[in-house]
């Protein structure tokens, strides 16, 4: 049987029809793209040898938004294939990749794909993810073309894996570094590691001059980090400091941030903020007591 599509209508009211085969792979990806990951891999292609082109092809893995699906899975090592697969079918082409708990040897794969000779890659978000220092550092300099950059709640990314990223995205404009809250953290080792610190501030401040949009949740720096953000960082129309309990905003800071388009205090209410960290946190657990399981 015949699969077409009916696009339009003309001027007497003849309907044009296309055979889906008969469509462009970019303008077919164009359609496809808005299904689910899961049914983009596992049923698309069995539909047609042009949609199974469509799906196997780059024009599909531009962008790569896969975040629900790591949600659902929160395993690393799936993660970390799924990425792989993807990157190496956008064939260099993939200017955003948004993924949930990424690993070292993903993150490393997706960072150094370029198309050509030239790096697409301007968009990476891995909230939640288990890269760490080394490997940032490592890859710094392969992401020199990324504008937008989201690593929150990756604790294994320090002020040094902050520093690097800063050093080499010369064009980044947006970061996301938001923590959780310290009253979700109930070990003492963890409520150590929340103490007073002023580094990533300080590595923000010096590395990354042309932000224009900041979110640091849940921060551990003082005014001084704040201070020194503000004095180099003076692009900024979005500042988002919800929870960062060591910002007092004394002296001109308030009056600094205030004049920021869209400004978040450190006590402005973060009911949904704790909600969804304390979703993760369940998720976590859960997946910790599946293992104990086996």
């Amino acid at each position: 049987m015949e699969k077409r599509a009916t696009f339009g209508g003309g001027r007497n009211g003849v309907v044009s029809r296309v055979m889906w085969e008969e469509l462009n792979p970019e303008i077919l990806a164009l359609i496809l793209v808005r299904i689910p990951v899961e049914e983009l891999l596992q049923t698309i292609p069995l539909v047609c040898k042009s949609w199974w082109s469509a799906v196997a092809g780059p024009y599909c893995w531009s962008e790569i938004d896969v975040e629900d699906w790591c949600r659902r899975w929160s395993c690393f090592d799936r993660v970390d294939s799924l990425v792989r697969k993807l990157v190496r079918r956008s064939r260099g082409m993939c200017k955003r990749l948004s993924a949930y708990r990424l690993g070292d040897s993903g993150f490393a794969f997706a960072a150094n794909w370029y198309f050509y000779g030239v790096r697409c890659l301007k968009v990476l978000e891995i909230p939640m993810s288990d890269v760490s220092d080394r490997i940032m550092e490592k890859h710094a300099e392969s992401l020199a073309t990324v504008t937008v950059l989201d690593v929150s709640y990756c604790s294994k990314i320090t002020n040094k894996g902050l520093e690097a990223v800063g050093k080499s995205c010369k064009f980044l404009i947006q970061l996301k570094r938001n923590m959780p809250p310290m009253e979700l953290e109930e070990t003492e080792r963890a409520r150590t590691r929340r103490a007073l610190d002023e580094t990533e501030a300080m590595a923000i401040a010096n590395t990354m001059p042309g932000l224009n949009r900041l979110e640091l949740a849940y921060g551990r720096f003082s005014d001084h980090g704040l201070n020194a953000i503000l004095t180099n960082c003076n692009s900024l129309t979005r500042l988002n400091l919800v929870g960062c309990l060591y910002v007092d905003l004394n002296g001109d800071l308030e009056e600094t941030c205030e004049r920021i388009t869209d400004f978040q205090a450190p006590w402005t209410c973060y009911d949904d903020h704790i909600l969804a960290i304390a979703t993760a946190s369940d998720e976590d657990e859960d997946e910790d007591e599946d293992d104990d399981d086996d």
